[in-house]
């Protein structure tokens, strides 16, 4: 179990790593970096790469944007076999779908919880 979190710690911050050096040393906006993640993580899914990634580190490899990159070409690789071409347009969006459901879910409801603070 250490072993296993040791892993996740490490992969996961090299990854973090490689986003805090892009923002530092390049011109590049945030919200490119962050997009440049995603589609990193679809390229390096379809090379294969990414698979034995996050099987080795866990949530060390699924938990940043690449791992939704990665969600992202994995359900639509896994649609397209079942589906055919239309699972070009709804295999992504399928994998995806329970992961930003809770993500919406959990932000509406800490907006009920807590009041915002910076009223004017």
């Amino acid at each position: 179990m250490i072993a296993d979190i040791l892993k996740a710690f490490v992969v996961g911050g090299v990854i973090c790593t490689v986003g805090q050096i892009l923002i530092d040393f390049t011109k590049l906006t945030p919200a490119r970096i962050l997009t440049g993640f995603v589609v990193a993580g679809v390229i390096l899914s379809a090379l294969g790469v990414y698979k034995p990634l996050a099987d080795f580190a866990g949530a060390g490899a699924t938990v940043p944007l690449t791992g939704f990159g990665h969600l992202l070409a994995e359900g639509i690789r896994k649609t397209i076999v079942s589906d055919g071409l239309l699972g070009i347009f709804t295999g992504g969006l399928t994998a995806a779908a329970g992961g930003v459901t809770a993500a919406l879910l959990f932000g509406l409801g800490a907006s009920l919880l807590f009041r915002q603070k910076d009223r004017l």
